[in-house]
């Protein structure tokens, strides 16, 4: 990990007031990286924290509070909420930022509007930003439409495909590169890239990344099912395997399992609370079952829904980053005639993703 090899970026903190944008993934062997830079004698000043907090521990969507790390008793200040971009009054004691989160890869994972709203901050303020880069769950492949202009939102703030197949080191390359920041400014970037990683290595993530994202299976799982958080089918929030379970009352009382959604951690109140959901069980993989993103899980369950006219929210452009899945569903377009709309600017970005690479690509 990038955050391990401290003899890379440890003299570019020396004697400087760091700011970390960090959560519960930000571990250097099984200390947080917030204990190992002050055990060294960095001058941290300040935590940012992204979506879920900083100890990953809310749900999603939930506004973070700013208050005081009970253990450092350092101010954490939040990215998520009224507040997603560090303000100019936060930045201006600080000679320096850090950003050391664990992404899995898809264009609607919030950490990565976080990275580009700090790029932006930094490069308006001159301050300098260090990514300690980590694996990409998902960066052996890239798949799904690239998110169109007028859509822009914190489920999709640059042009990225569903699954960008980046780690956060090359998508930060990127950012710089492709002059996505406002006014084409620059932030200055310096990478502390992985040993040992390439593009088809298959990682395991230690800590779960988000409450809802609990292990290997869902992760997988995600860049495909994340559609339906668009839809009023429930991913499994509010049960022991979310993103891997699939359901609704609209759905067919034939689907071959039911679960009901009911508060827990991360999920204090799921889609369709106390209501029996019909459809199915996803924790081990089905027969015949290709790897990587699919539209046949939202397909099927767009057909078999018995309230089409209530199965989208609107959401769903957001999430697809284009207005044209939608109407193709409705249409009554299969996945091969959808996949054939979005492949010309999903061939454009795999050519300009190429640039940006630090590891082996697939």
């Amino acid at each position: 990990m990038g955050a391990e090899q401290l003899e890379r970026y440890l003299p570019q903190l020396k004697g400087k007031r760091v700011g970390l944008v960090v959560n519960q993934t930000s571990r250097v062997g099984r200390s947080h990286l917030v204990d190992t830079l002050l055990a060294q004698g960095i001058q941290v000043k300040t935590i940012f924290a992204p979506e879920h907090g900083f100890r990953g521990d809310a749900d999603a969507g939930a506004t973070i509070q700013d208050g005081l790390d009970a253990r450092t008793k350092l101010p954490v200040l939040s990215l998520y909420g009224a507040n997603k971009k560090p303000s100019n009054q936060q930045l201006a004691d600080l000679d320096m930022l850090v950003f050391d989160i664990q992404d899995v890869g898809t264009r609607f994972y919030t950490y990565i509007s976080t990275l580009h709203y700090v790029m932006e901050a930094c490069a308006e303020n001159r301050k300098p930003l260090v990514v300690l880069d980590r694996p990409n769950p998902n960066g052996w492949y890239v798949d799904g439409p690239v998110r169109e202009a007028g859509l822009e939102s914190f489920v999709g703030l640059d042009p990225l495909p569903i699954v960008h197949g980046l780690t956060v080191g090359e998508l930060a390359r990127m950012i710089n590169g492709e002059k996505w920041l406002p006014n084409g400014a620059q932030c200055p970037l310096t990478i502390i890239s992985m040993e040992g990683y390439t593009h088809t290595t298959r990682y395991s993530l230690p800590v779960r990344p988000s409450p809802n994202l609990p292990n290997d299976r869902a992760i997988a799982l995600y860049p495909s099912l994340c559609l339906f958080e668009g839809t009023d089918i429930s991913v499994g929030r509010g049960t022991d395997s979310p993103f891997q379970l699939l359901g609704s009352p609209t759905q067919p009382a034939t689907r071959p399992y039911k679960f009901t959604p009911k508060p827990t951690a991360g999920a204090a109140k799921p889609m369709h609370l106390n209501e029996l959901c019909y459809g199915q069980n996803l924790i081990q993989p089905l027969a015949g079952e290709k790897p990587g993103f699919t539209l046949a899980y939202v397909l099927d369950y767009y057909q078999q829904s018995s309230a089409k006219d209530k199965f989208f929210n609107n959401f769903f452009d957001k999430l697809a980053g284009t207005k044209a899945l939608r109407l193709q569903m409705v249409a009554g377009k299969s996945e091969q005639e959808i996949r054939k709309s979005w492949e010309p600017g999903l061939s454009q970005f795999k050519q300009a993703r190429k640039k940006y690479l630090l590891y082996t690509d697939f």
